[in-house]
């Protein structure tokens, strides 16, 4: 019924980038002096949320989630004597103690898009990988095939290897298994707090979400885990300090990288001093000599020695956990700590933390991002303006018509795409192109990433560069969304729709990458759902489209189903009737969720379910909408204290608000002048009309019931 309503559509803007966000327990809130610029203000005044914007759950801020997903990488290159100080403080190595502080750097960073306007973050953060783990690493997942079939990355862990990568859609089902297992039987003997309740559904997809967004595998096709940066280290305990530093610099262009990788990344020096041990005179007399040989991107990290810090101690802090870890290195850790009796919390003193926390903040904000910001006003002004001109439409154009008589898998003698390896030189214009939008994307400057795509698009078509061709069409369409422009019906349909459509085809049919597609899928719909209005229903669609792909299990399969009746539920309607909303919807997708995820034994979620589908239904005219809600109940040992426990605002408004709503319907039909010689059929419902939808209904349901 409410497909028949009219599509009252608003165009709500999206929040702001910056995002409000507690400062951590383990470290000292700095004082940050508030900038005065008309940048600034005129950015305040244009990104701020629109009041007709849809309210999305608490712990729900999806727009974030896309952005902290994306995000500069920078490898870790460091002497033994370094990781042997990190492994003395309780870390696996240097990386693994640099890593939790760069996934939330504190502060504001600034960060100058292709206009020249500064704009703030404060959700900002790096990624930090292993050098020689990236050049371990590869495409497992690329086929989509079972772990039987490409190996598993927790197998490579248990051999010695300790390359943990994401990826693997199969990894991310077993982990938010193993989470929804415990959670189940927590709740079997304890409720849990009203505090939770809301966003206790939304929890476990939001995990789902974030574990196919970390530890972005490494492709050709797009240079997201590319190494923007390589932090090379040693400590003040080696003997000969600047020749180890010229050796790190060689054996780290001597390993053997794939091919698609460029090495003209930045390299930034640490000198790692030892506060017990030996002398800061000395470290700073080399540190001065770091900086003649190897320029200004050099910093000297104090950290203490003495042993790994316990939490008993007056200035220890607690490391924070990583939270953009693979699926497989998660699951390692839960498997680890179950076979330990007691794992020990792992903590810095409080001036480590704070200098770690410095460097991190320093790095990203005087090397990386003006690295990366004069990247893009090279590539910008040396690449991409030559193919924006009538000499790059020409030789474009020649390559679409001109090489139609060759064969249909082959490519043109002119193309610099390689058909074996299936992916371009990093010295060619479409590779740096493509660097060029994601650096783009990965600073925020959406309009410019999506122009970048757009060209690339047409270039990748004519070279038959699948894969490539995929991505730029999901790239595109997604930082076309970002911008917050107005997307109207029309943009919708005629630009993001076909982009994502081309994008699945060409994963699925052409690449067989299942896992880039759903990960595709996935992100367009978070983005279109916090949009509102008629950019929700679409939401939900491109939901279906992924629900019914197959690319993912049971547990993801009925994840998405429930994720469908969000993308309806933040449809708001217009007036005091509520219309255009899509109330029935959500509620028949919360219905079909809540069986199932009877049909996979966990109980407990199906009970949330049903918390949400049932007072949509209790009205209804539909008799077998009641017995199949009560054998739902019975099934999944429904009991009535359990939404009173759960949702107490329920009893309290939920049933006079609807009684009331009926009888102001009532009221408004009665009042209805009817004119003599018509009759409104849509008011009077004949006993031959009920009977007919009673009986397909019935039918529908029983069906439903004995599969």
């Amino acid at each position: 019924m409410s497909s028949a309503f009219p599509s009252l559509r608003t165009r709500p803007t999206l929040p702001a980038p910056g995002v409000s966000r507690a400062t951590s327990v383990y470290l000292r809130s700095s004082t940050t002096a508030p900038v005065h610029s008309s940048v600034t203000s005129l950015n305040s005044l244009f990104n701020q949320t629109n009041l007709n914007s849809p309210r999305l759950p608490d712990g729900e801020d999806c727009k974030g989630l896309v952005c902290r997903a994306f995000v500069p990488h920078i490898a870790v290159h460091v002497s033994d004597d370094t990781n042997e100080l990190a492994r003395e403080k309780g870390f696996v190595d240097f990386k693994d103690m640099l890593r939790p502080y760069g996934e939330s750097i504190q502060g504001r960073i600034t960060i100058r898009d292709s206009q020249g306007i500064s704009t703030t973050h404060d959700d900002y953060g790096v990624r930090f990988v292993s050098l020689t783990d990236v050049a371990g690493s590869g495409e497992k997942w690329e086929s989509g095939a079972s772990r039987a079939m490409n190996g598993s990355s927790e197998k490579a862990a248990s051999s010695g290897s300790g390359v943990f990568q994401g990826g693997s859609v199969e990894e991310v089902e077993e982990l938010v298994n193993l989470h929804m297992e415990r959670a189940e039987e927590l709740n079997e003997t304890s409720l849990p707090s009203d505090g939770d309740t809301p966003t206790f559904n939304q929890s476990f997809y939001m995990l789902y979400l974030r574990r196919i967004l970390s530890a972005l595998p490494l492709s050709p096709h797009e240079t997201f885990s590319h190494p923007v940066a390589c932090v090379i280290a040693i400590s003040s305990r080696n003997a000969n300090p600047i020749d180890s530093l010229r050796s790190l610099y060689n054996s780290g262009n001597q390993l053997p990288l794939p091919n698609y990788l460029s090495t003209d990344y930045l390299r930034y020096y640490v000198l790692v001093h030892d506060e017990d041990r030996d002398d800061i005179k000395k470290s700073t007399i080399l540190f001065d000599q770091m900086k003649k040989h190897f320029g200004l991107h050099c910093h000297l990290l104090r950290l203490r020695s003495g042993g790994a810090s316990v939490i008993s101690d007056d200035d220890a802090v607690i490391v924070p956990k990583s939270q953009w870890v693979s699926a497989a290195e998660e699951l390692h850790e839960i498997r680890s700590r179950d076979y330990e009796d007691e794992q020990p919390t792992t903590c810095l003193p409080d001036s480590d933390a704070t200098g770690i926390q410095t460097m991190v903040r320093e790095m990203a904000q005087v090397s990386v991002i003006p690295f990366m910001e004069r990247c893009i006003a090279t590539w910008n002004d040396q690449v991409a303006s030559r193919r924006r001109g009538i000499s790059g439409r020409f030789l474009s154009m020649s390559k679409r018509y001109f090489t139609a008589s060759s064969s249909r898998n082959s490519t043109s003698s002119s193309s610099n795409y390689d058909a074996l390896s299936q992916s371009y030189p990093p010295s060619s214009p479409e590779a740096q192109m493509r660097k060029l939008a994601d650096y783009a994307f990965m600073v925020r400057d959406w309009r410019l990433a999506h122009s970048i795509y757009e060209l690339l698009r047409t270039d990748f078509n004519n070279d038959k560069a699948w894969k490539y061709h995929a991505g730029a069409q999901e790239m595109a369409a997604i930082s076309l969304i970002l911008t917050g422009t107005g997307l109207t019906s029309k943009v919708r349909a005629d630009t993001i729709a076909p982009m994502l459509d081309l994008s699945c085809y060409s994963y699925l049919s052409r690449c067989s990458a299942t896992y880039n597609a759903l990960r595709c899928l996935l992100v367009a719909v978070e983005l279109l759902r916090i949009r509102g209005g008629g950019a929700a229903d679409e939401a939900a669609t491109w939901a279906i489209r992924a629900r019914d792909m197959n690319a993912q299990g049971t547990i993801g399969h009925t994840l998405i189903t429930e994720r469908v009746g969000a993308c309806y539920t933040i449809r708001e309607g217009i007036g005091s009737g509520a219309w255009g909303a899509r109330k029935r919807k959500a509620a028949m997708w919360k219905m079909l969720a809540a069986g199932e995820w009877l049909e996979v034994g966990k109980l407990a979620q199906s009970r949330r379910c049903l918390d949400t589908a049932l007072p949509v239904y209790q009205g209804s005219r539909f008799l077998h909408i009641h017995s199949f809600m009560e054998h739902l109940k019975q099934q999944a040992g429904y009991t009535p204290l359990l939404v009173d426990l759960q949702d107490g605002r329920r009893r309290g408004g939920g049933d006079g608000e609807e009684e009331d709503s009926d009888e102001e319907e009532g009221v408004e039909i009665q009042s209805e002048t009817l004119h003599a010689g018509f009759k409104r059929k849509s008011l009077i419902v004949g006993r031959e009309v009920e009977r007919e939808v009673e009986n397909e209904a019935e039918s529908g349901l029983d069906r439903f019931v004995d599969s």
